[in-house]
Protein backbone atom coordinates (compact mmCIF):
# COMPACT_ATOMS: atom_id res chain seq x y z
CA UNK A 1 0.00 0.00 0.00
CA UNK A 2 1.43 3.58 -0.72
CA UNK A 3 1.11 6.30 1.40
CA UNK A 4 0.28 9.73 -0.31
CA UNK A 5 1.98 12.10 2.84
CA UNK A 6 5.65 11.76 4.03
CA UNK A 7 5.22 10.37 7.87
CA UNK A 8 7.50 12.00 10.38
CA UNK A 9 8.98 9.54 12.80
CA UNK A 10 11.51 9.80 15.53
CA UNK A 11 13.95 7.44 14.26
CA UNK A 12 15.18 4.73 11.47
CA UNK A 13 13.73 1.81 13.72
CA UNK A 14 10.47 3.61 12.90
CA UNK A 15 10.96 4.05 9.31
CA UNK A 16 11.83 0.17 9.19
CA UNK A 17 9.12 -0.90 10.46
CA UNK A 18 6.87 0.98 8.37
CA UNK A 19 8.97 0.24 5.24
CA UNK A 20 8.64 -3.34 6.28
CA UNK A 21 5.04 -3.07 5.19
CA UNK A 22 4.08 0.14 3.53
CA UNK A 23 4.92 2.02 0.19
CA UNK A 24 5.79 5.17 2.48
CA UNK A 25 8.69 8.09 2.87
CA UNK A 26 9.64 8.97 6.23
CA UNK A 27 11.56 11.78 7.42
CA UNK A 28 13.36 11.06 10.69
CA UNK A 29 13.64 13.95 13.71
CA UNK A 30 16.46 12.02 15.46
CA UNK A 31 14.65 12.13 18.49
CA UNK A 32 13.97 15.33 20.18
CA UNK A 33 17.06 16.58 18.49
CA UNK A 34 15.10 17.48 15.50
CA UNK A 35 17.48 20.43 13.53
CA UNK A 36 16.06 23.02 11.84
CA UNK A 37 17.10 21.59 8.57
CA UNK A 38 14.61 18.75 10.05
CA UNK A 39 12.13 21.25 10.56
CA UNK A 40 12.58 23.47 6.54
CA UNK A 41 12.15 19.52 5.44
CA UNK A 42 9.05 18.92 7.49
CA UNK A 43 7.32 22.20 6.02
CA UNK A 44 8.46 21.70 2.14
CA UNK A 45 6.70 18.31 2.46
CA UNK A 46 3.98 19.56 4.39
CA UNK A 47 3.88 21.98 1.09
CA UNK A 48 4.09 19.46 -1.79
CA UNK A 49 2.48 15.95 -0.45
CA UNK A 50 1.21 16.31 3.18
CA UNK A 51 2.55 15.08 6.44
CA UNK A 52 1.48 12.71 8.93
CA UNK A 53 3.31 12.80 12.13
CA UNK A 54 4.04 9.63 13.98
CA UNK A 55 5.65 9.99 17.88
CA UNK A 56 6.37 7.91 20.07
CA UNK A 57 3.46 8.08 22.97
CA UNK A 58 5.62 9.60 25.74
CA UNK A 59 6.63 12.88 26.44
CA UNK A 60 9.71 13.18 24.09
CA UNK A 61 7.18 12.22 21.12
CA UNK A 62 4.66 14.81 22.19
CA UNK A 63 7.09 17.60 22.51
CA UNK A 64 8.78 16.95 18.76
CA UNK A 65 4.35 16.48 17.94
CA UNK A 66 3.81 19.85 19.61
CA UNK A 67 7.02 21.50 17.83
CA UNK A 68 5.84 20.03 14.52
CA UNK A 69 2.59 21.48 15.05
CA UNK A 70 3.61 24.71 15.55
CA UNK A 71 5.57 25.41 12.46
CA UNK A 72 3.45 23.19 10.57
CA UNK A 73 -0.32 23.88 11.67
CA UNK A 74 -1.85 22.04 9.07
CA UNK A 75 -0.39 18.58 9.64
CA UNK A 76 -2.10 15.36 10.16
CA UNK A 77 -1.40 13.25 13.34
CA UNK A 78 -1.39 9.39 13.97
CA UNK A 79 -1.44 8.21 17.33
CA UNK A 80 -0.86 4.95 19.41
CA UNK A 81 -1.94 4.02 22.65
CA UNK A 82 1.01 3.65 25.02
CA UNK A 83 -0.10 0.37 26.39
CA UNK A 84 0.56 -0.52 22.65
CA UNK A 85 3.67 0.80 22.28
CA UNK A 86 5.75 -1.58 24.42
CA UNK A 87 7.81 -4.52 24.25
CA UNK A 88 11.20 -5.57 25.90
CA UNK A 89 11.04 -2.95 28.37
CA UNK A 90 11.16 -0.50 25.42
CA UNK A 91 8.79 2.24 24.60
CA UNK A 92 7.94 3.66 20.87
CA UNK A 93 6.52 3.08 17.73
CA UNK A 94 9.12 0.68 16.60
CA UNK A 95 7.68 -1.81 19.85
CA UNK A 96 4.40 -1.47 18.22
CA UNK A 97 2.94 -4.14 15.87
CA UNK A 98 2.15 -3.87 12.16
CA UNK A 99 -1.73 -4.03 12.97
CA UNK A 100 -1.84 -1.34 15.67
CA UNK A 101 0.50 1.07 12.70
CA UNK A 102 -1.73 0.49 10.22
CA UNK A 103 -4.64 1.06 12.31
CA UNK A 104 -2.91 4.68 13.62
CA UNK A 105 -2.74 5.41 10.34
CA UNK A 106 -6.24 4.56 9.31
CA UNK A 107 -7.65 7.31 12.29
CA UNK A 108 -5.34 9.69 11.35
CA UNK A 109 -6.73 13.14 12.52
CA UNK A 110 -6.47 17.05 11.41
CA UNK A 111 -7.08 19.41 14.12
CA UNK A 112 -8.27 22.96 12.82
CA UNK A 113 -8.38 26.13 14.90
CA UNK A 114 -11.97 26.91 14.86
CA UNK A 115 -15.13 28.26 16.82
CA UNK A 116 -15.44 26.41 20.12
CA UNK A 117 -17.92 23.12 19.49
CA UNK A 118 -17.06 22.49 23.39
CA UNK A 119 -17.64 24.69 26.39
CA UNK A 120 -15.70 24.50 29.52
CA UNK A 121 -18.88 24.13 30.84
CA UNK A 122 -19.88 21.33 29.11
CA UNK A 123 -16.71 19.57 29.30
CA UNK A 124 -17.22 19.89 33.00
CA UNK A 125 -20.62 18.34 32.89
CA UNK A 126 -19.20 15.52 31.68
CA UNK A 127 -17.70 14.93 34.40
CA UNK A 128 -13.98 13.89 32.98
CA UNK A 129 -11.52 16.18 35.73
CA UNK A 130 -11.12 13.57 38.10
CA UNK A 131 -12.04 10.85 36.03
CA UNK A 132 -8.62 9.20 34.57
CA UNK A 133 -9.97 6.21 32.84
CA UNK A 134 -13.36 8.18 31.64
CA UNK A 135 -10.50 10.94 29.70
CA UNK A 136 -8.36 7.90 28.58
CA UNK A 137 -11.75 6.12 26.91
CA UNK A 138 -12.50 9.72 24.98
CA UNK A 139 -8.67 9.80 23.93
CA UNK A 140 -9.32 6.37 22.53
CA UNK A 141 -12.87 6.67 21.39
CA UNK A 142 -11.81 9.72 18.48
CA UNK A 143 -7.91 8.39 18.10
CA UNK A 144 -6.45 11.62 19.93
CA UNK A 145 -3.04 10.23 21.64
CA UNK A 146 -3.02 10.95 25.26
CA UNK A 147 -2.83 14.07 26.78
CA UNK A 148 -4.28 15.77 30.10
CA UNK A 149 -7.33 17.45 30.64
CA UNK A 150 -6.77 20.94 29.06
CA UNK A 151 -5.14 18.93 26.08
CA UNK A 152 -8.32 16.58 25.48
CA UNK A 153 -9.98 20.17 26.41
CA UNK A 154 -8.13 21.72 23.10
CA UNK A 155 -8.07 18.78 20.72
CA UNK A 156 -12.09 17.57 21.12
CA UNK A 157 -12.57 21.42 20.33
CA UNK A 158 -10.01 21.03 17.28
CA UNK A 159 -11.72 18.47 15.82
CA UNK A 160 -15.45 20.16 16.50
CA UNK A 161 -16.50 17.38 18.26
CA UNK A 162 -19.40 18.17 20.39
CA UNK A 163 -20.89 17.04 24.30
CA UNK A 164 -23.52 14.72 22.37
CA UNK A 165 -20.33 13.53 20.14
CA UNK A 166 -18.68 12.32 23.17
CA UNK A 167 -21.83 11.21 24.95
CA UNK A 168 -22.43 8.55 22.11
CA UNK A 169 -19.19 7.36 21.98
CA UNK A 170 -19.40 7.02 25.59
CA UNK A 171 -22.63 4.60 25.29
Amino acid sequence: MKIKEVIVVEGKSDTALLKSVLDVDTIETNGSRMSEKTLSLIKEAQRTRGIIVLTDPDYPGMRIRHMIEAAVPECKHAFIDKKDAIKHGKLGVAETSVEIVLKALEDVVSFEKQKESLTWQEFLDLDIIGHKQKRLEIYRAFHLGYGNVKTLFKRLNMLGITKEDIKEKLK
